[in-house]
Order: structure tokens, then sequence, then C-alpha cells
């Protein structure tokens, strides 16, 4: 199971039950890993607004209507 005993953003959680890898967010949204694990693992991140469009369009082939505002207070 995913992000098991991790301590998990909105984020976090929302890729953990949809079963979908932060490495696959990465990739598909052309941001760093890093960046990914920190927008997975802390609430209190909020990425840049180009780094946050980034990552809503590659969600946004699992949902098309997913909005960044699920996941962080914009």
């Amino acid at each position: 199971m995913f992000g098991l005993g991790k301590k998990r953003s909105k984020l976090g959680r929302w890729l953990d039950r949809k079963g979908i890898k932060q490495e696959w967010v990465a990739e598909k949204g052309g941001v760093g890993r890093t960046t990914v694990s920190n927008a997975c693992g802390d609430d209190q991140y909020i990425p840049s607004g180009s780094t946050m469009k980034k990552i809503i369009k590659a969600l946004r082939e699992i949902d098309p209507l997913i909005r960044a505002d699920q996941f962080w207070d914009i």
C-alpha cells in the first residue's frame, strides 16, 4: 500500500488512494522528484504557481476535473 506510515499532505493522500506513484507525477508534470515529495509529505508546502500548474496538468490525465484548491490553500 502506498504511503503506509508516512506523513502525507492532501495531495499525498489523494495519490495514495488512486494508487499513483510520485515518480509518475514528477515525470508527467516535468517537475523534480524532490518537489513532488515535498508536495506529498508536507501540508505546509505550497509550490510556486508554475509548478502547481504542472502538477495539476499531470493529475488531469487521471481526473479531468481536479483543481489546485483541492490540495493547496490558494
